[in-house]
Formats: C-alpha cells, structure tokens, sequence
C-alpha cells in the first residue's frame, strides 16, 4: 500500500449482506468530516449519535435518514476520524451513498481489512489482537469465542509485555556492568538468582507454548479419523452425529471411496469428523486409493477411533479409542479388545458416552473453562525462537556480551509476533482474509 493510499478516505458497508433492516457505512481518514458536509449534516458531537437526514448533493431532496456518529482521531477504533452512518439497508440507498461518497477528492473504496490494517498502522492494536478480531469473525462455536475474545482483548499481548520487560531487566543487569567492565575494581558479578530468574522466565514461556495443541484445536476444529474394516459403521455414525445423509451407507462393502467430512458442534467445541474408506486387502484400484486416503486422514488427525462390529481392528493405526458398533445386533459384548464404549445408532445407546469420550480428549490436560491464547502458527514458531534463545542464554553466564545478545534476540522474536518489529511479510496475508468494511 502507497504512502498516498494511506492518505485517503476509505469507506465502505461494514454491515451484513443487502437487503436488511440495517446497513452501517463507515468513513475512515482525514475526509470523514468533510463527507458529513456533503450529505448536509451538522458533524455530530464526539461518539453521541445523532439523528439525521441525509440530503442528496445532486438535487436537494432527502435520500434517507439514520443514525450518524462520529468518532475524531485518535479516539475512535482506526486512530484516524471515523464517520459511521447507520442507514436503512437498501440496496439502492447504501449504493447511492457509496458512489457519492467516492466521488469526494482522496475519498476511494476500502481494501478488506484496510480499516483493521489502519489501526494496528496508528497503534490501536497489536497483530495478536488483529488476529483475535479475525478469528472472531470467523468463530463458529462458543470455545472459538471465548478463544478469540481473550486474544482481541490483548491477553496474549499482555503476556508478552510483561515477558519482555523482564528480559530488558536481566539485560539492564548486564549492561549496566559492562558498562564499568573496563575499571580493575569493579568485579563483574551479576546477582545470585539471576540465572534463577531467567530459567523462571523460560519455564512461564514454555508453559504457555505448551497449551498450543489445545489452542489449535479449539481455533481450527479437532480433527477426529473414523477408521475400521468395511461395513463397521463408520458412514452410519457420522450421518448420527451431522444429523443428515452425507455418507452413502450401504451393505455393500468398499462404499466410501473417499474421505468424507462433515463439522459438528459438542457443547461449544468444533469437532471436524472424516469417515474414511474402509480398511482391507483390495485388488479395486479406485478403492485403493480410498485407503490410502484414510492412512493420511489418520495421520494428520487429532483423534483416531477405530469402530468394530467383531472385535476386529485394521493393522498399523495409533487408535486413541476403540468403539464397538451395532451394539442393537449383537447379543454379547466385545471382550477381546479394550473397547472404550458400545453404540448403537439404531438406538442411540452409547452415543452420549461417546461424545464425553470425545470431549475427554481435548481437555485431557486442560480445564474445560481455560481459555488458550497460542493458537496460530505464528505463536508457536516465536515462542519456540524465543525459548532457544533464552535456553542459549543459560549457558552463557560466562560470557555477559553473548548473554545479552541471546536475550535481545529473545525479546526480539516476542516483539515480531506482536508486530512491533519485520511484520511485513505477514500483513498483506493477514489483512486479504479480513471481509471488505472491516
């Protein structure tokens, strides 16, 4: 983006799909007042809203009427003058005031996510923070809320700062003598428990980096692999539980020739469930391939289940839990496998046990009501970068220049995930993924 885009107005509709009751046109930029003038409204007074007609430049007569509100720089979400217009949500309306809009000198339609990307550019946000908007917007489930909130209220970002600010202390410790490290009098001592405090610190980083499975799960979905031999079940369960046909469930063995997924919610946790080709000694080439699909479904999942009707599992899986299946046809249960659970979807039995199963393995190792906030790739890269250094830096007590220089390039990797420092190769990515008018 051009130092003269970074000059105009931007404006767009931040409100949902046309028609609706409402539509919320935002103006952001050293124009926002000037198009308040152009519509004929007296600028409101700071974060009051006001009611308003909207008179049209063109020929004087009333185009519509609204809220107006107007929030001057650098009190308002993008740090620069912001205009918002709450309009009816015509088509014709919302299109009419758009072009007038732009026909303003330096007023031009907003990039996605330009208005984010504005104010994390005037220091209203951190990138942990712009990431914690998007995954808002993107959040499908409660634990994804909850997950998103805390990371857009700053709670990673928080960490951070204090992180940071004990590193600058354990370096003005060395600094300050190094800095009489040339007078013979002067021992280069550092205090008892530095190295105590500095491995302190690695421990509370690694903690947290620690928390980035349960984190990535919450955020992307837990993917669960459902495995077994041909005819076990495996379609008839993910219909159960995505409460619809999308598996063609048959007699004949070898239907499913691909991986299927369907995404469910369980009490506020999104589970992504593959049904898999089933698993079995085969001379059906399309089928093969079906198979060979399921290995790697498997492979990359969180969870495996294997599901037996016989007591039977396919060979070369890592299971997580074993279900036994068509609990309603047997007359006994299985016994030759450690089987988790029986079910039935006929009947339904044992699928609320399943369910807590599946529950069980998320929050394992983590309260039900914790709230992770490494969740993204980039977290766990920069942290990791950050411990390494720290891990280099234990070993340097010896030696106070390299010791120093260890926990800058800690500090260092911490300041790039909060985008204080060589964030531009992330941004344009970040910011294409945001919708237009936010």
């Amino acid at each position: 983006m051009t130092q003269g885009q970074h000059q105009d107005t931007i404006v767009a509709l931040s409100s949902g799909q046309l028609p609706s009751g409402v539509a919320v046109i935002r103006a952001s930029g050293p124009g926002a007042r000037t198009i308040c003038a152009h519509f004929g409204i007296l600028l409101p007074d700071a974060r009051v809203a006001k009611f308003a007609k909207l008179i049209s430049p063109i020929d004087g007569i009333v185009v519509d009427e609204g809220l107006v509100l107007f929030f001057p720089n650098p009190n308002s979400f993008s740090g620069e003058d912001l205009l918002e217009l709450q309009l009816h949500g015509s088509r014709a309306v919302v299109q009419f005031v758009l072009d007038q809009m732009t026909a303003l000198e330096h007023v031009r339609l907003a990039e996605p996510g330009e208005f984010t990307r504005r104010a994390f550019e005037n220091g209203k946000l951190d990138l942990t923070r712009v990431e914690g908007i998007a995954d808002l917007i993107d959040a499908r489930t409660e634990s994804q809320r909850r997950l998103a909130v805390s990371r857009m209220r700053g709670g990673l970002n928080d960490k951070i700062i204090d992180w940071r600010q004990q590193m600058l202390r354990l370096r003005a410790e060395i600094e300050a003598r190094l800095d009489f490290s040339d007078e013979d009098d002067v021992p280069f001592d550092l205090p008892q428990n530095y190295l105590n405090e500095l491995t302190a610190l690695r421990s509370t980083i690694n903690v947290e980096l620690q928390s980035f499975d349960h984190g990535r799960m919450i955020r992307e979905g837990v993917r669960v692999a459902l495995v077994g031999k041909p005819n076990v079940g495996k379609s008839s369960l993910l219909n159960y539980l995505a409460r619809s046909d999308t598996a063609i469930v048959t007699d004949v063995p070898g239907t499913t020739r691909d991986v299927i997924e369907v995404e469910i919610d369980l009490d506020g946790v999104l589970f992504v469930l593959a049904d898999t080709a089933g698993v079995r000694e085969t001379i059906d080439e399309v089928e093969q391939i079906g198979i060979e699909r399921s290995i790697r479904s498997a492979k990359n999942a969180d969870i495996v289940i294997g599901l037996t009707d016989d007591g039977t599992l396919p060979v070369g899986f890592d299971f997580d839990m074993v279900i036994g299946t068509k609990r309603d046809s047997r007359e006994t249960t299985i016994e030759c496998l450690d089987v988790n659970c029986e079910i039935s979807v006929k009947s339904g039995e044992g699928i609320d046990e399943l369910k807590r199963l599946l529950k069980a393995c998320v929050y394992a190792e983590h309260d039900s009501r914790e709230t992770g906030l490494i969740s993204h790739a980039r977290d766990k890269q920069a942290l990791s970068l950050s411990i390494d250094a720290l891990d280099r830096a234990a070993n340097l007590v010896y030696a106070p220049e390299l010791l120093a220089e260890e926990l800058r390039i800690s500090s260092y990797s911490l300041a790039r995930l909060i985008g204080e420092v060589g964030t531009e190769d992330v941004l344009d990515e970040l910011f294409s993924g945001f919708c237009i008018g936010k």
